[in-house]
């Protein structure tokens, strides 16, 4: 990858981090945006959750709520994550507003502007052989896999394209990403998950492997 290329790719994500975390503070989307949560559902405004990071390390990641924090209907039955969305966690999700504090795991170290999303730590545990190159990096709040499609791709695609980032990395791949990023935001696009895309496979919660099956072991446990 280069060690001058990393260099200048951390130097640009502070400077740019650092930034965007003033503009949000003049608009000022970090007041407004929790206000509306917490008046508008109940729960914390900031959701954490635990991500697998560079090497795979775990690191917590930080989003603006999106969902109603409960998972569970009054019946018992579990409510669909598209049935959980609160109308700003739509209004969040289709501006990209919801993923704005992780401008702050940049400034710690944990994320990057450009790179893998970052993993559940058991989808991580799933990845097997070259797969676990994606973690090469820190992982990002873009992506390569994220202006090919974001939601509307299967997990194999959103993987390979990870890798293909990994491979050919330098900083102008960079901010032709972003630069995408920017569009496909204005633009609305890939922010729905498409029910079909959202089948149960390696990396869905609720997979039981084949008790022969070598998942889940990788270099990093």
């Amino acid at each position: 990858m280069g060690k001058i290329n990393l260099f200048i790719k951390r130097m640009f994500d502070i400077t740019v981090s650092l930034i965007c975390i003033a503009l949000l503070l003049v608009i000022p989307v970090y007041i407004i945006v929790p206000i509306a949560i917490k008046l508008t559902s109940k729960g914390p405004a900031l959701f954490r959750q635990v991500r697998a990071g560079k090497n795979g390390k775990s690191f917590t990641m930080y989003k603006f709520r999106t969902m109603i924090v409960e998972t569970y209907d009054n019946d018992g039955k579990e409510i669909m994550t598209e049935n959980r969305i609160t109308k700003i966690g739509k209004f969040l999700r289709k501006t990209s507003l919801d993923e704005t504090p992780q401008l702050f795991n940049i400034l710690n170290g944990t994320m990057s502007i450009v790179g893998p999303r970052p993993m559940l730590v058991y989808q991580m545990e799933r990845c097997e052989g070259e797969e676990l190159r994606r973690f090469e990096m820190r992982p990002g709040v873009t992506g390569l896999a994220q202006v090919k499609g974001r939601n509307n791709i299967r997990w194999p695609e959103r993987i390979q394209y990870d890798l293909n980032y990994i491979k050919n990395f330098n900083v102008i791949l960079d901010i032709e990403i972003i630069i995408k990023t920017i569009f496909l935001v204005f633009r609305k696009e890939g922010t729905d998950v498409i029910p079909e895309y959202r089948g149960v496979d390696r990396f869905s919660k609720h997979y039981v492997p084949d008790a022969d099956s070598d998942a889940g072991k990788n270099n990093f446990l």
